[in-house]
């Protein structure tokens, strides 16, 4: 990461200012102007993929309009961090909150995520009386890239399960001083908070979740709710339309990064695809082309195309130690999630460990990109039942 202006870790945490220098936007500018395009696709939709209008749109607002300085700027004014931790080096954001008595927050993303997801979620968390909370509300917020994600490091070896990933949050959550927190997890992310609720160091006060790791049988009964057939139906649909992606990185990761890793168009497809089939909603108007590339670029720029793809390699490829929380748990059901958590379905997982269980009005797989007000909310609620 050094070629990107990123230090090496070390046992402390250390804060770092972000310059990629211009000669690695210079070459992203020459690699955007000299794309060759596939033909259109012979459908009127995207059940194809990426539509090749969407995509060129995109690429001439990222070669023309799009500002990285903007993004690199905001990120270096929340601080950014890098430690060493079990061999790797880990890139986080921590901001510390102004108010008495904030609650330590860990938040985890997943794939295709980043610490970007959070990013508008950061001053509401923190400083809840600027955005009509209370000061009981606040945070301070701790939110790591995945191994082989963003700034953080790539693994070069196998091993980084999402157990081992949740014991190295664990060792940084201790490492920045906090006695107390609470874990919070989307898509890969609520595996690793779930590891950590299986762990449940004493530490961890609980976890909320706002998607399901459908790492078992589905927890249906011969009989079946309204809502328990539209998870099923919505289960069904992730697993025969939307899964390819994830079929390839579980089996071929590196095949696929090649591509991902030489082209950043094909980057930008592989993630842009997601984006827009995922949010509950048009992602142009929810998120904007400039969030759309800001997610994007934490994949370019730092080339992890192949290393954040062999998180599915690894879930695929290694034994999953407990999964069964023994911390409180909350749940979030946003509506236009991939799968949906009927409440029947997350008392029977969950147990009494289950505290919380809303359904949002909005939002869909990336919630705190998508809703950040309504994703803040979610968290305060939970959180209020075990200040």
């Amino acid at each position: 990461m050094e070629e990107l202006g990123v230090p090496a870790g070390t046992d402390e945490v250390t804060r770092f200012d972000l310059h990629v220098p211009d000669e690695v936007l210079d070459d992203l500018s020459r690699r955007l102007a000299t794309t060759r395009w596939p033909e259109r696709e012979t459908v009127t939709d995207s059940t194809q993929g990426a539509q090749l209008d969407q995509m060129q749109a995109l690429v001439d607002y990222w070669l023309h309009s799009y500002d990285w300085r903007r993004l690199e700027n905001k990120l270096n004014t929340f601080g950014q961090y890098r430690t060493r931790i079990d061999g790797l080096d880990i890139h986080l954001l921590h901001v510390r909150s102004r108010h008495q008595d904030a609650m330590p927050l860990l938040l985890t993303h997943g794939w295709p995520g980043s610490v970007v997801e959070f990013v508008d979620a950061i001053g509401p968390l923190t400083d809840p009386t600027a955005f009509g909370g209370r000061a009981e509300d606040a945070f301070h917020v701790v939110i790591p890239s995945l191994p082989g994600f963003g700034f953080s490091g790539r693994p070069v070896e196998t091993g980084w399960t999402f157990d081992r990933i949740a014991r190295a949050w664990t060792q940084l959550m201790s490492r920045l001083g906090y006695r107390q927190y609470i874990a919070q997890g989307g898509d890969w992310g609520s595996a690793v908070t779930l590891a950590l609720g299986a762990q449940a160091a004493p530490a961890l006060k609980g976890i909320h979740l706002n998607f399901f790791d459908l790492a078992g049988d589905m927890p249906v009964t011969d009989v079946s709710t309204v809502d328990e057939d539209v998870a099923q139906a919505s289960i069904k649909h992730y697993f025969s339309d939307e899964f390819g992606y994830a079929l390839l990185q579980s089996t071929r990761p590196q095949t696929v990064g090649y591509g991902l890793a030489d082209s950043p168009v094909g980057q930008a497809a592989w993630i842009y695809e997601k984006l827009a089939a995922w949010c509950d909603g048009d992602a142009h108007d929810i998120l904007g082309l400039d969030k759309i590339l800001d997610a994007i670029m934490l994949y370019w720029l730092p080339g992890t195309g192949a290393s954040s793809g062999r998180i599915y390699w690894e879930y695929y490829h290694s034994a999953m130690d407990s999964t069964v929380p023994a911390v409180p748990v909350g749940y979030s059901a946003f509506p236009g999630e991939l799968m949906q958590l009927p409440q029947a379905w997350a008392e029977r997982t969950y147990g009494d460990n289950l505290i919380y269980f809303n359904k949002p009005n909005k939002g869909g797989h990336f919630a705190a990109f998508e809703q950040p007000a309504l994703f803040t909310d979610e968290v305060r609620a939970f959180a209020g039942l075990l200040r």
